[in-house]
């Protein structure tokens, strides 16, 4: 699985609303660098994130961006999909509406259990976990495996 750059910035930005004082609205540039992302890149990012209702925009002087709803209710799921859509695809295409014959037939069985795995993980973290850094145990566990942390 590959995790784009709009992905990664999308919940980096959310994880730094999380640690603002809740309802402030935090202005672009401040986010940005908070996490060292190109300002205009991240402008753009937010209003992904802004369409798929994980923040909210406030106008005016002291406006900004800010979560929509408790960082405890938004997934990293949530931020990923806002941004970047489906979390797995197959030649952009969900899996379920694939089929496959003969010596591949299961071939969409894999690719099925690849977007449980993945939402094993995206949708148990939130958003509130990331920015405490206490992340669920199941997932905590997976980095326990000897081969979680080797680049095969």
């Amino acid at each position: 699985m590959r995790v784009s750059a709009k992905a990664d910035y999308a919940v980096r930005a959310c994880a730094e609303l999380a640690v603002s004082a809740p309802g402030e609205a935090i202005a672009v540039d401040t986010l940005a660098a908070g996490q060292g992302l190109p300002t205009s890149f991240l402008e753009r990012i937010l209003g992904d994130l802004r369409r798929g209702g994980v923040v909210a925009s406030v106008r005016g002087r002291s406006g900004g961006y800010r979560l929509a709803r408790p960082a405890e209710e938004i997934t990293l799921a949530d931020v990923m999909r806002a941004v970047e859509g489906p979390l797995v695809t197959v030649r952009d295409e969900r899996p379920p509406s694939l089929s496959y014959e003969g010596s591949a037939a299961a071939l969409l069985d894999v690719w099925v259990a690849l977007r449980v795995s993945v939402r094993d993980v995206l949708d148990e973290v939130t958003i509130a976990q990331l920015a405490q850094g206490t992340l669920p145990t199941p997932v905590t566990a997976m980095l326990q495996r000897a081969d979680a942390w080797e680049n095969p």
